[in-house]
């Protein structure tokens, strides 16, 4: 049986917390609790290698997954998606089988791959 996982786009991710409410939501999660967290890093300005201040920030939002990620083990035993990979307004997390999220990695930049381990 393959492994699934979380690939996450977080070039694209707007820091709109939906995958937050998804999650609290699906696992009843009290306020402060989570199951993803979206962190924000930035804005600040990128400087050069002479340490002056460029006119590029970074400004980042990034989803990261704590212990309480089960990929939504009721879900997708079902055959739906984690509640956190439907309810993205950016489309920038995408579950699956982990060798088909390792060649979406090797294709493109800015992402990372959560694989929580098994139950």
């Amino acid at each position: 049986m393959s492994r699934n996982g979380i690939l996450v786009d977080y070039q694209y991710c707007t820091g709109c917390y939906s995958c937050e409410i998804a999650c609290q939501s699906e696992h009843d999660l009290y306020l402060g609790q989570w199951g993803v967290k979206v962190i924000e890093n930035g804005p600040w300005p990128i400087k050069d290698k002479d340490g002056n201040e460029t006119d590029q920030y970074v400004y980042d939002f990034l989803p990261s997954f704590t212990k309480v990620c089960d990929l939504c083990a009721d879900r997708t035993a079902k055959g739906k998606l984690p509640s956190c990979v439907h309810h993205c307004q950016a489309s920038c997390l995408k579950y699956g089988p982990v060798s088909e999220l390792v060649a979406d990695l090797e294709a493109k930049p800015w992402q990372y791959l959560i694989v929580p381990p098994r139950g």
